[in-house]
């Protein structure tokens, strides 16, 4: 196994507190794989299967509605994983999964995964400590959307998706409007009247690809 991918898995938070040789030894049992983008690497009822963790590239973990509609529930980078749910039950996939750009990803298999915590117990611990940070994380994603409103919802997946440079935030990859639908649960036309009054009022300048945030947005 090379040091490269060794290194990875340490970015993953999964595995953040598990010692270099525990981590090695789980390494070596995976497989990589390269996808071109917007592959689906994963439908939502699909059989239980490995786990992924994603080496280059970018994936939108989401759910369809029975009328078709789409509803992102996170974009995984470089670093991050999905899957594991998969590995701990025996339960179909809960949501799907498509590549946003080419992307390369490792995989290590549910009878793999669950004979190296039979010999390392130590590491449960920690992914269940993993595992709760992202249920509390997708809870408040949840009660975000029950609680606010489109402007809420866009401001929050504005202000998350910004960096801070040279002294304001700014969105360096400006996401479509149907993108941006997706995350927060509502039409494209919304949160195209929506971008448009905040930039209308000032909050917001754009460009082809960058998004400014020139004052605090609103959340009505």
């Amino acid at each position: 196994m090379s040091d490269e991918l060794l290194k990875q898995f340490r970015t993953v938070p999964y595995f953040a507190e598990i010692s270099e040789a525990t981590l090695e030894e789980l390494a070596t049992t995976a497989t990589t794989r390269a996808y071109r983008k917007n592959v689906v690497i994963i439908n939502e009822g699909d059989d239980a299967g490995p786990l992924f963790v994603v080496l280059s590239g970018k994936v939108q973990v989401y759910l369809t509605s029975e009328s078709g509609r789409i509803f992102t529930l996170s974009i995984q980078e470089a670093g991050s994983f999905f899957g594991e749910l998969s590995l701990l039950d025996d339960a179909l996939r809960s949501a799907s999964v498509m590549t946003l750009e080419p992307t390369r990803c490792c995989m290590i298999s549910r009878t793999a995964f669950r004979k190296w915590l039979e010999k390392h117990p130590d590491a449960v611990l920690s992914i269940i400590r993993s595992l709760s940070k992202r249920i509390r994380i997708l809870t408040d994603s949840v009660r975000g959307l029950a609680l606010s409103d489109v402007y809420g919802r866009l401001a929050k997946v504005l202000n998350n998706l910004a960096i801070e440079r040279d002294g304001e935030l700014v969105i360096t990859e400006r996401p479509s409007l149907q993108d941006l639908a997706n995350r927060i649960g509502c039409s494209r036309e919304m949160v195209s009247k929506a971008m448009k009054d905040l930039m209308g009022r000032g909050y917001l300048s754009a460009d082809q690809h960058t998004i400014h945030i020139r004052r605090p947005l609103p959340i009505f």
